[in-house]
Formats: C-alpha cells, sequence, structure tokens
C-alpha cells in the first residue's frame, strides 16, 4: 500500500497551496502568494523558520526598487503576512509597513465615444462583448464565465456567478441586447457559456482584451482602453444620469462604498456646472 495517497505532500509550497484552497482562496490567490512566498524564501536563501523581520522588509524592499507597483508590493505583502504569521505564527509584520498606493483616477470614455465603438463593430459577437461590458458594468473575468442559465430574460437581469470575492450579485441587463441573447438561446443549452472560442471552449480575457483594443482603434480614439475603461464608463454615466451612487456600488460588486465613490472625481455632473475664466 502507497501510503502517499492518503498524506498530502511534505513540500510547504505544496501544503501551502492545499491550505488555501481549503479556505477557498481564488486560483489566482494561491498562485500569486505561492510565487511571492517562493521567491522571498529563494531570496532570503534561509529556511522558512529561519527567516526574519528583516529579511521579509529587504525583499519588499528590493520589490519597490526594481520599479513595481504598490499594489503588486501589496500582493506580495499579504502573502508573506498570511505564511508567515497565520501559518507560521511568526510576528514581525507590526515593524513592516504596506506600500502606500498610487492614487489614479480612472480612464473613462464619453458616451459618444463607446457609441462609436459599438457603432463601428460590424462582428456581432464582438459587438455584443463590447455592448455586455458596457451596459452591465461587468468585470472581464465576469463576462468570460457567463453561461446561457445566468441570464434572466423575463426580468432582465444577469447573475454574476462568483465574482470577485467569490460573491454572486445581479445586474441588470440592457434591452437593445435581448433579441440576439435570445437568438443564443435558441443555440446553446442552458449550460454553454455564453462566448465561446473557435473550439467550442470558453473565451478567454486575452481575446477579450484585443476586441476591447481592436474596437477603440478602429474608433479613433487615443485614450488607453480595456475591458475596465469600459466598466469605469458605465459607473460614471449610470453617475452623472442621477443613479444613487450605493445602487451603482451594488451593480459594480464593490465590497466598500470608498471603492466606488472613486467616480465622483471623474463625473461631470458637478464640473459641467461650472465655466472656465477663459470662457
Amino acid at each position: 500500500m502507497n501510503k502517499n495517497q492518503y498524506f498530502p505532500s511534505q513540500d510547504p509550497m505544496v501544503k501551502l497551496a492545499q491550505e488555501m484552497r481549503l479556505r477557498n482562496f481564488s486560483v489566482k490567490t494561491i498562485k500569486s502568494y505561492t510565487y511571492y512566498i517562493s521567491d522571498c524564501l529563494k531570496k532570503s536563501n534561509k529556511s522558512a523558520r529561519s527567516v526574519s523581520g528583516g529579511d521579509v522588509r529587504t525583499y519588499l524592499e528590493n520589490l519597490a526598487e526594481v520599479g513595481l507597483s504598490s499594489s503588486t508590493i501589496n500582493t506580495a505583502y499579504s502573502a508573506l503576512q498570511f505564511y508567515f504569521q497565520t501559518i507560521l505564527h511568526r510576528n514581525f509584520f507590526a515593524d513592516i509597513p504596506r506600500a502606500h498606493k498610487e492614487k489614479h483616477l480612472p480612464i473613462v470614455l464619453s458616451k459618444e465615444e463607446v457609441k462609436k465603438m459599438i457603432e463601428i463593430t460590424k462582428n456581432p459577437k464582438h459587438n455584443c462583448i463590447i455592448s455586455l461590458l458596457y451596459g452591465t458594468g461587468v468585470r472581464v473575468s465576469e463576462l468570460t464565465h457567463i453561461k446561457m442559465f445566468d441570464i434572466d430574460f423575463d426580468r432582465k437581469m444577469l447573475r454574476v456567478y462568483q465574482g470577485k470575492g467569490k460573491k454572486d450579485r445581479m445586474v441588470i441587463l440592457p434591452e437593445k441586447l435581448l433579441p440576439i441573447l435570445k437568438i443564443q438561446a435558441t443555440l446553446k443549452i442552458p449550460k454553454d457559456f455564453l462566448f465561446t472560442n473557435g473550439r467550442g471552449g470558453r473565451l478567454n480575457e486575452a481575446a477579450i482584451q484585443k476586441i476591447v483594443s481592436h474596437a477603440a482603434g478602429q474608433a479613433g480614439i487615443g485614450k488607453n482602453v480595456s475591458p475596465h475603461t469600459l466598466r469605469h464608463s458605465f459607473a460614471t454615466h449610470l453617475l452623472e444620469n442621477g443613479t444613487d451612487i450605493r445602487y451603482i456600488q451594488e451593480l459594480l460588486g464593490h465590497a466598500k462604498l470608498q471603492t466606488t465613490e472613486i467616480y465622483t472625481h471623474v463625473a461631470n455632473n458637478n464640473l459641467a456646472k461650472i465655466k472656465s475664466p477663459l470662457d
């Protein structure tokens, strides 16, 4: 009898990944956490129990020196804190600060720019992708996982299953998209993905990035446009139309209202009332 079949691997990183799966961490989080923990151990050239707070601080400082963003550095921080503090019960993080986050306003398209992108995209599938990103405000990762049974035609709602933070939510479904979605419903079975590739598998995020970028280029938009730009535009335009910010928070799936409030800084409903001294 091979007892290895019944006991987990003794490799620390494999055991760590098993622990994170038990805690229901996302695949993306498990991948990034194991990378930074392994990299830190490799750079320090010490065993996990021998690593000190100084070693962790030096590792994070080196990440900053090579020009990584504060968001990336803080992901590494969270990974190391989880491993050393939560798993190994080492208490040296009180003396290690997190990276100060840069504050950037989101890139937002005008309604005219979005309209031009949609009108210039003649491929029905690509047109539906762009329209759905803008019309619902879903994240690109959420869009790729939409299945036919997530579409509620009667209520004109779309279920986002296990979005960021592993939470379900409902979003509004644009009436303009109902005809093409109903056609898809006749061609697919309920458990099929809405958007598939040429091999019948789920369309990936990179393909959608290319579709959006190409449409923006064709529309002559000089901004750096990504699927997330359409999400930003969805939220900003709702705010400009007078939608209560708490409803927008719910539609976007933000855990904190503070996250949604960034759109108050780019919406023009207040700034439009102010005239430049040049005018």
